[in-house]
This record gives structure tokens, C-alpha cells and sequence, in this order.
């Protein structure tokens, strides 16, 4: 898939750039660690420049985002409702757990999807429970907007930087997400762990 993506890249441009991270958004297993960099390489052989490649992955990664936030607001609270009325008694979930989510990401909504932007696979399917908390649209695209640049202008002068070595950075990158993951993992499981004690402490009171 790799060196399809860098073809593909090499052919259409700062188009190839903006369309691919666009599916990066919608597909995640498109990495952006071996779109951004690469695109940072171009400017080092081509006539693309840095600030039109970021601008190009950026507007992409807006677009991407865009999609799945309206892919999340046809999922709204009200539905989800529905689907616990009918799942829930299997699913083990009630609506008040969906209301006080509902409430969590309405207070620090905006926040989660800033720095989600900058970790790879959240980074896409955040938008999709932005989407679902009916976050002020406006607000969405400004935070997501910030983070994904942020994202796009670091692993763009690293691929310019590092010229041929660009590959490299899947390396870092990589490292840089198992350490994420793990530390969202435990988050996990303490989340899961005082959800169940505080249920227990429920039926016994």
C-alpha cells in the first residue's frame, strides 16, 4: 500500500497529498506517517513547497473529519437511545450512562478533539462522537483544524528534514503510538474498574 500512496502522491501532487489524507480521516489503515512525511520529501525534489503540502493535508484532513462528523450526528443521543431500549439489557448499558457521556464530551468535547488530532488512529474516529454530542460545529472545525495542523506541519519539516531517510519516521512514529495506546489503555481499565465498583456500591446501598 505504501508505495502505491507515494505513486500516487508523486503523480497528482498537492491533489494526490489532499486526497489521501482525506481517506486517511474516512480509512484509517491509510497512514498519515507515510503521507505527510513523504510529502515533505517532495518539496526537497519537486516543485511542491512546505507550506503547500501542509496547506493541501491539512484541507484534506478537514474534509475527512467533516465526513465522519456527519456520519456522528446521525448517530445522536435519541438513537442511541433506541438502540439501548432494544440492546441494552444484553449491552449492559443504561441511558443515563449515555446522558452523563453526552455531558463529559459536551464540557471537555472540545479539548478531546484537539489532542486527539495528534494521535494517530483517534485522530479520525474522534470526529465521529463529536459529531454524535451535537458539538457546535463551528468549534469542531476550529479544534480540529488547530490539532490536525499542528500534526501536519511537525511530520511535514520532519520528512523535509530527513529528505530520503523519510522513512524513518514510521519508526517514531510508531513508538510514539504504542506509548499512547498503553497509556489510554490503563486509563481504560481504571474508567472500567470505578465504573463497576460504583455500580456494586450502588446495588448495595
Amino acid at each position: 500500500m505504501e508505495n502505491w500512496i507515494t505513486d500516487f502522491m508523486e503523480q497528482y501532487g498537492y491533489f494526490g497529498i489532499f486526497l489521501m489524507i482525506a481517506l486517511e480521516n474516512i480509512f484509517p489503515p491509510i497512514p498519515s506517517e507515510v503521507v505527510l512525511p513523504f510529502g515533505g520529501f517532495m518539496t526537497t525534489n519537486s516543485d511542491l513547497t512546505i507550506p503547500g503540502v501542509i496547506l493541501a493535508a491539512t484541507a484534506g484532513s478537514v474534509v475527512g473529519a467533516v465526513i465522519l462528523f456527519w456520519i456522528g450526528l446521525q448517530l445522536d443521543v435519541e438513537r442511541l437511545e433506541k438502540i439501548i431500549d432494544k440492546w441494552g439489557h444484553i449491552l449492559r448499558v443504561k441511558k443515563k450512562d449515555v446522558h452523563r457521556a453526552d455531558a463529559w464530551f459536551d464540557k471537555y468535547g472540545i479539548w478531546t478533539v484537539f489532542f486527539c488530532r495528534m494521535i494517530p488512529l483517534l485522530r479520525s474516529l474522534i470526529s465521529i462522537p463529536a459529531g454524535m454530542s451535537n458539538m457546535n460545529f463551528v468549534k469542531f472545525l476550529i479544534f480540529t483544524t488547530a490539532g490536525t495542523l499542528i500534526w501536519n506541519i511537525a511530520l511535514v519539516l520532519l520528512g523535509a528534514s530527513l529528505g530520503e531517510a523519510w522513512p524513518k519516521i514510521n519508526e517514531y512514529v510508531g513508538v510514539y503510538s504504542s506509548v499512547i495506546y498503553a497509556v489510554l489503555g490503563v486509563a481504560a481499565i481504571a474508567v472500567i474498574i470505578w465504573f463497576v465498583r460504583k455500580r456494586m456500591t450502588n446495588r448495595t446501598s
